[in-house]
């Protein structure tokens, strides 16, 4: 299937007068957005599979939390609330759970005694160890079936990607260690 395929037609009055540059200019866009949001979803199901693999009874909004705490360390119940998009009531009820599986230990700041700080178990750490290891192998498994000359501009036009969208880098590294073979 080619990639005309994926295209979803604009609403009429949508672009500028017809033939006009700002055609090609919102055409050339809409394709942009309809592979970033074919990639995303192919990432999502990525990550699900990975979670579903590891830790099924987890959501991947609390694996978010998780990766947050696991990249951040210590943080104010606020705080997370905050990189996760949510409001703090959200953040509460999802650290509540995560607190109940043994992944997340709350503590009252001591600078604060009304501020909740949140810290990873060595559960969690492990949680998100694992799913994290299971999706770079999915991803590798993907990536090594692009040709080695197409990779080169993917990480290129990824990286513009996420700088526009103030995403920090995740630190390239190697592969997982193969599984050890039955004697």
């Amino acid at each position: 299937m080619g990639h005309d395929a994926h295209c979803v037609p604009r609403p009429a009055g949508a672009a500028g007068a017809a033939g006009s540059g700002d055609d090609a200019l919102d055409h050339e866009v809409e394709e942009v957005i309809a592979a970033v949001l074919t990639a995303s979803r192919m990432l999502v199901g990525v990550s699900a599979r990975a979670l579903g693999r590891t830790a099924p009874s987890l959501t991947l909004p609390q694996l978010r939390a998780l990766v947050v705490l696991d990249g951040r360390g210590p943080v104010k119940l606020a705080a997370l609330a905050d990189a996760l998009g949510v409001n703090p009531s959200t953040a509460l009820r999802m650290a509540d759970r995560l607190e109940a599986a043994g992944s997340v230990t709350r503590q009252a700041n001591p600078g604060n005694r009304r501020e909740v700080v949140l810290s990873l178990t060595d559960r969690g750490r492990g949680l998100v160890a694992q799913v994290l290891a299971d999706r770079h192998a999915e991803i590798a498994t993907i990536v090594s079936r692009l040709p080695a000359d197409r990779r080169a501009g993917l990480v290129e036009a990824l990286r513009a990607l996420t700088d526009a969208a103030d995403e920090p880098p995740v630190a390239p590294r190697p592969a997982p260690p193969p599984e050890p073979s039955a004697p």
